[in-house]
């Protein structure tokens, strides 16, 4: 269990927690949500004591195993299967003692195996590449330079060996933001599995639906709990609002009533005890504010000013690159309302066809016709990276439309949440999301015809993606859209096409039937290769030493084997009915305590017990079926 006691956090001068209370039982999931800059990141710093709190404690079991995605990547040559593993320090620690194993008598040689064993050194490799290609690294990817990947994909390394490390407290900031959709399906169902208590900062909605139980919002300076994904948020959220508006309307009342009173009969001796209690209770009344609704940002895509039909007509392209076309007869037609969104695994094809729409890539052959009055706005990443970081927001649209008055566009910068003196920073100085306000500003003030939105939420907090969200509702031209925020793809879209084997073709479903499909394509062939090829990594020379000694040991391994099941059923059944009384809310009120303490204690048992007899159960495993490999042999 984590305990946030009157817990307070400042950078600089700017409070970010105030005397904050919060409690995550273990195995719980939860999502921390909050404006960008609110203190999230702050709160896992504080979690993995790496910032120190100005107030209150933080309590959590000494023995947790705490892992976040690193920020940094640090392998160099490493090739990135074993740059996954190394981040098991424990193991990593473990098989350098292997590898100086030599002159180790045969008790230490063995003892040295079955803590291995423990550690997953047998199936380290087979569980690395099963995490690396849940997150779309291809086969070469795993053999390949961590240095030779580019930023985004090197995040997705860090990400995999956040995953592949053992941990009881996994802490997940962003993990969405440089993963395509399919990556993202396939992590919400490595985190359904995930068996320890998770923390995971997220603006996707979606996302936030699928994986936790939880949700901790920032608001005003503390931290409220509520309970399912965010869609529940939202409802609970409306709903307090909603109360707390109430009580204080009737409060307010009640203020008026005593001020009214003690007005008109201070004066009076008659009156004068009655006025002076009434002065008391309004001494003591404690203000009840109104919860105030996060700051909304609010922008609208003004109308083109031609809407030619069709946009773009397309016959028989072959898109790609001269040595390697990637995808063939494409027949698209873009018109004035088309709402399209982009889907298919990565490498299939997408950013290749958005670069085409956008001018930046011609075709190898077919018929393209544009209209004259064609006007694209494209939003990518290079956009982002091409801002002028010297200049602000407001130089940048001046340059634009240098006879508008600043005013105007200070005002119109206003709904992307440049208010001020914000508008006149420089970009360099602003964060990833900032950035992206900016390009987004200056893409809607063109009043483009064909919008190109490639992965346009990255770094936005969950305010800017919904204006974005409201604002391409109403757009009047065409759309076509890359994302892998299903929230926006479901909002916005009329239709979808499937790139996918050369291929570029309608989507017959909606986002469940793509997850349907992504899930079901994805190459179990590939992963039990994976799982088969990974004993050619293990020490002959020392599994062989290893198994001289061990083979006569085979018949005791397997009786222990068998006790040992019948123990991890008997436990396992014994803690899933001390967990559903648990799972009761009625557990956690105040008249259960002892009971509750009774039953958080015995859970503490069983699971201490349970992971002793699985490990247990593991080293056996390991053992004979590598005596028995060996004696095949």
């Amino acid at each position: 269990m984590i305990q946030l006691k009157q817990i307070s956090i400042q950078r600089g001068t700017k409070p970010l927690l105030e005397k904050a209370d919060l409690e995550i039982f273990a195995q719980n999931k939860v999502a921390v949500i909050g404006a960008n800059g609110c203190g999230k990141s702050s709160l896992f710093s504080a979690l993995q004591h790496d910032l120190q709190l100005d107030n209150g404690e933080i309590l959590m079991p000494k023995e947790w195993r705490v892992v976040e995605v690193e920020q940094e990547v640090v392998a160099g040559n490493a090739i990135a299967l074993d740059y996954v593993i190394s981040g098991d320090k424990a193991l990593t620690k473990l098989r350098n003692r292997l590898s100086k194993s030599d002159n180790l008598a045969g008790e230490e040689l063995a003892s040295l195996h079955d803590e291995l064993a423990l550690h997953g050194h047998y199936d380290a490799e087979s569980r690395a590449s099963i995490i690396l290609a849940g997150l779309r690294f291809t086969e070469d990817n795993m053999t390949q330079p961590v240095n030779q990947f580019s930023g985004g994909w090197q995040m997705r390394l860090n990400l995999a060996r956040a995953l592949f490390c053992p941990s009881d407290l996994l802490l997940l900031d962003e993990p969405t933001n440089h993963l395509d959709l399919d990556a993202i399906i396939w992590l919400e169902e490595w985190l359904k599995t995930y068996q320890g208590t998770l923390i995971l900062i997220s603006h996707d909605q979606s996302f936030i639906d699928s994986t936790v139980q939880y949700v901790v919002s920032f608001e005003e300076k503390n931290l409220c709990k509520y309970t399912g994904g965010y869609s529940s948020y939202e409802q609970q959220r409306a709903q307090k609002i909603k109360l707390v508006a109430a009580e204080h309307a009737k409060q307010q009342q009640k203020r008026q009533h005593l001020e009214s009173f003690i007005t008109r009969f201070k004066a009076k001796a008659s009156k004068a005890k009655q006025a002076q209690s009434r002065i008391k209770q309004l001494q003591k009344m404690q203000e009840t504010l109104p919860l105030r609704e996060q700051a909304a940002f609010s922008f609208d895509f003004l109308a083109p000013e031609k809407l030619p039909n069709p946009l773009i007509r397309m016959e028989a392209l072959q898109l790609g690159y001269t040595d390697k076309p990637i995808l063939n007869d494409v027949q698209f037609n873009l018109v004035p309302g088309s709402r399209i969104g982009l889907l298919g695994k990565n490498g299939a094809g997408k950013s290749t066809f958005m670069k085409f729409l956008a001018g930046k890539l011609k075709p190898l052959q077919g018929d393209v016709a544009a209209s004259a009055g064609l006007s694209i706005g494209y939003f990518t990443q290079y956009q982002i990276d091409a801002l002028s970081f010297d200049d602000s927001p407001l130089m940048h649209i001046q340059r634009l439309s240098p006879l508008v008055t600043e005013q105007s566009i200070r005002d119109y910068l206003g709904g992307f949440g440049f208010h001020g003196d914000q508008a006149l920073a420089s970009v360099g100085n602003m964060s990833g999301g900032e950035k992206a306000r900016v390009v987004l500003a200056i893409l809607v003030w063109q009043r483009p015809n064909l919008l190109l939105l490639d992965e346009p939420t990255n770094h936005l907090d969950i305010g800017v993606r919904q204006a974005l969200t409201f604002a391409l509702q109403s757009f009047e031209g065409a759309l076509v859209l890359v994302s892998h925020d299903r929230y926006l793809l479901e909002s916005v879209c009329d239709d979808f096409y499937l790139v996918n084997a050369g291929q570029l073709q309608p989507f017959d479903g909606n986002l469940d039937d793509y997850r349907t499909w992504i899930l079901k394509t994805d190459s179990t062939t590939k992963k039990d290769s994976i799982k088969n090829d990974h004993s050619a990594v293990i020490d002959r020379k020392a599994e062989k030493r290893r198994a001289a000694e061990l083979r006569q040991k085979l018949s005791p391994y397997k009786k222990s084997l068998q006790q040992t099941e019948r123990q991890i059923s008997s436990l396992n059944k014994a803690l899933k009915v001390i967990e559903d009384e648990l799972a009761d809310e009625n557990m956690y009120r105040d008249e259960n305590k002892s009971m509750l303490k009774q039953h958080l204690h015995e859970q503490k048992e069983l699971k201490q017990k349970l992971s002793t007899h699985e490990e247990q159960w593991l080293a056996l495993v390991e053992e004979i079926e590598h005596i028995e490999n060996q004696i095949a042999d």
